[in-house]
């Protein structure tokens, strides 16, 4: 059974549909990639699977417990975690502080405030440093950090790599091996698509709400996600890919 099922979800802007019927599925420990150009969807998607924008029909199911419906809170107890595009960290709490928050979820798992320091070593000698005086790099840590110690089973990366240095980047990717490891499943939004494919297991691209090209990255080329990602299919939105 999958971990996580997305079924048919629509979502809406006002008289705007964001989201429209998407559904896919997500296994144990699977890194899902969802690529596609600046209005897709892709951030409404995955503020409406995490509880943080609310639905229009549909369903989200992890570990067999149906999550529509619940608010956002309620989710992260359940197992599910979003890093939001912004971080939207505690400007005036520490790093240590905000990672301490996450953790008050109290579920059972090896993520602490102190292996998270061991992950990001950057964080270390500034975890009494308030939020906003860090750098883009040091706050999206902290805001991946305090997803983290909430034990997550699915965790959702919203930008990941937006407004990071190459070298920030670099640090926030080198921890996929170790979510691997964990067996904590990712949804990675991403608009770098060589960094989404050298991760991800399965890529999903995206436009005008919809999904028009689903697959293992493996089995896809480059040119057919860039296609997709430019609605180069023939100038329809129904050519999906499913593998």
């Amino acid at each position: 059974m999958s971990q996580l099922e997305v079924k048919n979800l629509t979502a809406r802007h006002g008289l705007l549909t964001a989201v429209r019927d998407v559904s896919f599925s997500l296994d144990k420990g699977e890194i899902l990639a969802i690529v596609g150009a600046n209005g897709a969807g892709k951030s409404t998607l995955l503020r409406s699977i995490a509880g943080g924008h609310k639905s229009y029909q549909g369903d989200v199911v992890l570990n067999g417990q149906q999550l529509s419906g619940l608010q956002a809170y309620l989710r992260v107890g359940s197992g599910l975690a979003l890093v939001p595009e912004g971080r939207r960290l505690f400007p005036q709490m520490t790093i240590l502080e905000n990672l301490l928050l996450g953790a008050q979820v109290g579920r059972k798992g090896s993520w602490s405030p102190e292996r998270i320091f061991e992950i990001f070593d950057n964080l270390e000698k500034r975890r009494h440093a308030k939020a906003q005086t860090l750098s883009g790099g040091e706050q999206q840590a902290t805001a991946i950090g305090r997803a983290l110690v909430t034990n997550p089973d699915v965790l959702l990366l919203d930008e990941v790599s937006l407004g990071l240095s190459p070298a920030a980047v670099d640090r926030v990717y080198a921890i996929m091996p170790e979510l691997r490891r964990n067996q904590t499943s990712v949804i990675l939004v991403e608009q770098d698509l060589s960094r989404a494919l050298s991760v991800a297991d399965r890529v999903i691209c995206m436009l005008e709400g919809q999904v028009v090209l689903m697959g293992k990255t493996s089995d896809l080329t480059r040119d057919q996600i860039v296609d997709a990602y430019f609605g180069l299919n023939g100038g329809k939105l129904g050519g999906r890919q499913h593998v």
